[in-house]
């Protein structure tokens, strides 16, 4: 077996996220292949996908030197064809590629892979733990067998948060010291200069006000939308919601309706926006609102302090990781205080400033030079753990 220290080290990685999910999974997906791909030109990173499918984003990956995709030939090429491969048969071509480790990036390994290669699967959350309602009887099930067993069977896990570690603990009974935590880096376009004329071209495209807050990701119960809606009817008329995020759900219907009860409808505003022009419109909003009950880390958080826009977020799960001193914190139900938190920061300078320049600060531990060599440790102590 190849060491990591060797020119020709490969790393299995799973891509069946990066491949068919534009989201969360597909964007930390896309994020571990970009960046460490990057950061060991000399490491070859194989992709291993049930099906063939790229998208803009994965494919620039694809073309670099180090980067290659595997797809099997499945006769037929059915669901569960293609869950049986990933779940069961990928191991033997890991073992036939002669993949030095396996990185499982989305919360799972093989049920196989014990035995054929050290392995490291990184963990978001446990959020159908914490939020039942929004999962089936059936989807908890399967999430605790398939995730709860990957942690067990993993040589390493990664946690994408302090908040996760402790869930893994406490939930599953992992051992604390088989658990890196390594916080997600923000994708490079949110560190890019954002100029006056790009911010007055998204907010012509997509119709945005002069003052709003900005609410960006799915809606849904956990994600409690509700309270910025409820909120923004105690902010001056002036300032309006905006919503990116898929709605098309009872939730999202629901919120609906509430605005029309409340009329709202002229003050709360459902966008959609492409990720390219996601780090523009965070740096148009004069705040970010993230209000989730639970979360594995947060990521928008972090987008938005890196745009320059502060955040209120609520208590209750790991946000603070996230949004360090950049943010304000309320109770997932306190809707006076996140009303006032949202006028402060609009309306206090000095205060808004000085959070600002300290979420800017915050927001180095998530550099994408930190996550890869972190990344790369875990991957050398599961090398070395294996052999022990």
């Amino acid at each position: 077996m190849k060491t990591a220290d060797e020119s020709s080290f490969i790393v299995g990685m799973d891509a069946k996220r990066a491949l068919a999910n534009m989201t969360g999974l597909g964007n930390y997906s896309r994020y571990v292949i970009n960046i460490m791909s990057a950061a060991y030109p000399s490491t070859r990173f194989r992709l291993y996908s049930p099906v063939g499918r790229t998208n803009e984003r994965i494919e620039p990956l694809l073309a670099r030197d180090n980067v290659d995709l595997f797809v099997p030939s499945l006769h037929p090429a059915c669901g569960p064809t293609r869950a049986f491969w990933r779940t069961v048969d990928m191991p033997l071509q890991l073992r036939k590629d002669d993949v030095a480790v396996y990185h499982g990036l989305s919360n799972e390994l093989p049920l196989t892979i014990k035995g054929v290669c050290p392995s490291v699967v990184t963990i978001h959350d446990l959020i159908w733990r914490r939020s039942p309602a929004d999962y089936s009887a059936i989807d908890r099930r399967l999430y605790d067998f398939k995730y709860g067993r990957s942690a067990r069977i993993a040589t390493r896990v990664i946690a994408i948060s302090e908040r996760t570690k402790a869930d893994l603990v406490a939930d599953y009974g992992i051992d604390p010291a088989k658990i890196d935590v390594i916080y997600q880096g923000i994708d490079p376009i949110f560190t890019l200069p954002i100029n006056t004329a790009k911010k007055q071209e998204v907010r012509t495209r997509y119709e945005l006000p002069e003052h709003f807050v900005l609410a960006v990701g799915t809606v849904q119960p956990r994600k409690n939308q509700m309270l910025a809606v409820e909120g923004i009817a105690q902010l001056p008329e002036d300032i309006k919601l905006v919503i990116v995020g898929a709605h098309d759900n009872a939730y999202g219907r629901r919120i609906i309706d509430r605005v029309r009860q409340t009329g709202l409808t002229d003050r709360v505003l459902f966008r959609s926006v492409p990720f390219a022009d996601l780090p523009a419109v965070y740096a148009c909003a004069d705040v970010s609102s993230y209000t989730s009950r639970y979360e594995g880390f947060g990521l928008p958080v972090v987008e938005s302090l890196a745009c320059g826009t502060p955040v209120v977020a609520c208590t209750g799960s790991c946000l603070e990781e996230a949004g360090g001193l950049g943010a304000v914190y309320v109770h997932p139900d306190d809707v006076h205080g996140w009303a006032n938190a949202v006028e402060h920061l609009c309306n206090d300078t000095v205060w808004r400033d000085k959070t600002i320049r300290l979420g800017r600060q915050h927001i180095r531990k998530f550099s994408a030079d930190a996550f890869a060599k972190a990344t790369m440790a875990t991957y050398k102590k599961a090398l070395l753990e294996h052999l022990l």
